[in-house]
């Protein structure tokens, strides 16, 4: 498990970057290919659109056109930010379970995911013809290896891996926010409160918190406390027997 808050961080800010780049790539890509796009307006919106004025038509071809630029480009953008939120935030909350060593392997990974989802629900652009097919594809692979790029870096710029364990495990469980964690190293929001609590066997007698780094502990000597992240370090609960 990660964190989720951190995803969805990484997820704003790279989702913005994605869906308003795609969103400026469709316009252009709607203007360069116009004509194009008329005729398809003509070949299959023949009941809602023709050609003429609004006299001897529901609204004009332009009108159409203008209505698809204005309207449906800014929708499709809407629907997709949200998607691209949704797999940040799951990239957070799996992001320390996920395969591959760096944030950026991680990233991209999901980027495909979300780019999978996006196309699948006709939310990455609009696909009339031929030209506009390749065109996007070939512009939406390379934005898309980008957006997994962010999403990687930016995750680990808003996070902070943590190293958990326990003098001895058999003794002391150290439990973060309801999950054994011990023996592990997991990732957590930058500046973010967790509640740290030590599960203790029936002959151990709880002694104290040792961290390192970016970490701090509101009480040392609590057995249930609260932890701080600040930074990177390692966390240990000290145990010993009572007989």
């Amino acid at each position: 498990m990660g964190s989720f808050f951190a995803g969805v961080k990484a997820g704003t800010l790279g989702g913005i970057l994605y869906v308003g780049g795609t969103s400026i790539f469709n316009v252009l890509l709607l203007y360069a290919l116009k004509p194009d796009v008329l005729n398809y307006i003509r070949m299959n919106y023949a009941a809602d659109c023709a050609p003429g004025t609004l006299s001897n038509a529901t609204i004009s071809l332009q009108d159409c056109f203008a209505s698809v630029v204005a309207l449906d480009v800014p929708l499709t953008a809407f629907e997709a930010f949200f998607v691209v939120l949704t797999f940040a935030g799951l990239f957070g909350i799996f992001y320390d379970s996920l395969p591959g060593g760096s944030p950026t392997v991680k990233g991209e990974a999901f980027a495909a995911m979300t780019a999978t989802t996006l196309f699948a629900f006709n939310s990455l652009g609009f696909f009339f013809d031929l030209p506009s097919v390749v065109a996007s594809a070939v512009f939406l692979v390379a934005w898309t290896v980008i957006l997994g790029y962010l999403l990687g870096r930016l995750y680990r710029r808003y996070s902070r891996p943590v190293s958990i364990e326990s003098q001895d495990p058999s003794l002391l469980k150290v439990v973060v926010d309801g999950r054994n964690l011990t023996g592990k190293t997991r990732t957590f929001a930058l500046t973010s409160s967790h509640r740290l609590r030590a599960d203790l066997a029936d002959d151990a007698s709880f002694r104290e918190w040792v961290v390192t780094g970016g970490l701090t502990v509101e009480d040392t000597r609590s057995f249930d406390t609260v932890v701080e992240v600040n930074g990177e370090g390692s966390l240990k609960g000290i145990v010993t027997r009572k007989y």
